[in-house]
């Protein structure tokens, strides 16, 4: 079996960009008002800043589900593997997560810096390439968004210079890999954003420096989940409805194998691929899709 046996061939379409002379609502002509709208880079999840709260209040309240855990008074709701994994990293967990953001947050910035300037000491506007699902629930654009360069300069400008800034963001180790069926990236892509993700573990970059760093999408699982123990203690009851706190399965890209949503640390961080439990019988029958142990 292919390392990555996924083929995907994504119908996403380059998006018109915002003239450097024009501001947000100027018209290019009579129907025609340029606006400006925020993007969620695809494929990629940096540490929270300010999720369901500050510092203090993220450790306060991981510190509790961490209490939970280990009352045991869950455990028939959630997974054992989980558990186990989660239980270690809740310790000043807001702090690290917040620090981890604000970090990846300086290392884009000064990343956009670099990359958009010209060798004339202008900026170069963005390329952005939206995916299948052009917006997300909260309204934002979900493309990938790399440097924007003439036809002149295509001629002459490396592989390296082209890559994306969601690509950048992986191999830098400052943003974990959050793929979700349907919006994945053509297969050769799809390969970089997983070796990125690969060798920035494996050497420890970025985020994954900390063995016990979460990743955004664990820390907002893990917010979500005190919520719901909270709650369910409060009521004198410890029934917890899964889908309040974990939603996506999991597949292992290489395997094609496919987990409930409590398990997906059974698949390695950088060959997960996500799906929402509405797309998975599709998901099942479009990548052949085998069921995980």
């Amino acid at each position: 079996m292919a390392e990555v046996p996924i083929f995907w061939d994504p119908k996403g379409i380059e998006l018109n960009q915002l003239g450097k002379k024009s501001k947000s609502g100027d018209p290019a002509d009579g129907d025609t008002p340029y606006v400006r709208m925020p993007i969620r880079m695809l494929g990629i999840d940096t540490p929270e800043t300010s999720y369901l709260g500050g510092e203090s209040t993220a450790n306060a309240k991981l510190g509790e589900l961490k209490t939970f855990l280990e009352s045991g008074n869950f455990d028939s709701w959630i997974d054992s593997g989980l558990k186990a994994l989660l239980l270690p990293k809740l310790n000043n967990a807001g702090t690290l997560q917040i620090t981890q953001g604000l970090a990846a947050k300086e290392f884009f910035r000064q990343l956009m810096n670099q990359r958009l300037q010209k060798p004339n000491g202008t900026n170069r506007s963005l390329f952005v390439r939206s995916a299948d699902e052009h917006f997300d629930r909260y309204g934002r654009l979900l493309a990938y968004v790399a440097p924007s360069y003439t036809k002149t300069e295509l001629s002459s400008v490396t592989a390296d210079e082209r890559k994306t800034f969601n690509l950048l963001l992986l191999e830098s180790g400052w943003a974990s890999s959050i793929l979700i069926y349907p919006n994945l990236p053509k297969n050769s892509d799809l390969l970089l954003a997983r070796l990125g993700t690969k060798n920035a573990l494996e050497n420890n970059l970025g985020a994954w420096a900390d063995s016990k760093m979460l990743t955004a999408y664990e820390y907002r699982m893990c917010m979500k989940l005190h919520q719901q123990c909270k709650k369910a203690k409060a009521s004198e009851g410890f029934f917890i409805n899964e889908s309040s706190w974990v939603q996506r399965y999991c597949v292992d890209m290489t395997s094609l194998k496919i987990y409930n949503p409590q398990r997906y640390y059974k698949v390695k961080p950088y060959n997960r691929l996500f799906i929402w439990g509405d797309d998975v019988r599709k998901a099942v029958g479009e990548l052949n899709l085998q069921a995980g142990e």
